[in-house]
């Protein structure tokens, strides 16, 4: 399979990423951390395959992006105070990924087996007006499981199993993934360091 390449400033590149998702394609995406591999949730084929090009256990859930807070509310999450701290932060829209856990009367279908979701708001115009006029996607790092993610798509390209349906090409960009905070045990932990430190997550927590 050959991945078709459009250029992010394309003036078509909008409707044909709208479109592979609708579709039921698996679309790579430059966000605003690392280059991510996107797909609409509620296409089981899709997330299977999103999974194999990965090579990722099925086991290990995927993250979700939304355009906003009323998306993520609409997931049917728990927030916790320091989940709406932070959420209220200078980092959101950002780096920053938080873990929820999941109220299944009010989730919707496709997320009613899950107990906690990681879920990001991203500080990027592209992504969030793709995700506001499909909704909520579920993303993940452009990498073979348990490798780093290449700052370029020719090389994303050539590391991964299986190929995307659409990539685009937004140049070189950064390889430091978003910081990691589960808001879902207590007190909050921090799993993974990210663009965000540590420092600031505590700033924000403490009401500095």
């Amino acid at each position: 399979m050959t991945t078709e390449i459009s250029q992010r400033h394309a003036i078509n590149a909008m409707a044909d990423a709208e479109a592979c998702l609708h579709d039921g394609g698996v679309l790579l995406v430059p966000t605003d951390t690392v280059y991510g591999l996107v797909v609409l949730p509620t296409m089981p084929l899709s997330v299977a395959r999103l999974f194999a090009i990965k090579s990722r256990p099925g086991s290990v859930n995927l993250p979700i992006m939304v355009a906003d807070v009323a998306q993520l509310e609409a997931l049917g999450v728990d927030v916790s105070l320091p989940a709406r701290k932070l959420l209220q932060s200078e980092f959101v829209p950002g780096a920053l990924t938080l873990v929820f856990g999941i109220n299944a009367n009010t989730a919707p279908d496709w997320l009613k087996q899950r107990k906690e979701i990681a879920v990001r708001i991203p500080d990027d115009d592209f992504l969030l007006e793709l995700i506001g006029r499909t909704g909520p996607v579920l993303a993940t790092s452009a990498n073979r499981h348990g490798f780093d993610t290449p700052a370029l798509i020719i090389d994303i390209l050539d590391q991964l199993e299986m190929q995307p349906d659409l990539a685009i090409d937004g140049g070189s960009v950064d390889t430091v993934p978003s910081t990691l905070v589960n808001c879902n045990v207590e007190p909050v932990a921090i799993e993974r360091i990210g663009v965000v430190p540590e420092s600031e997550i505590d700033r924000v927590l403490n009401g500095q």
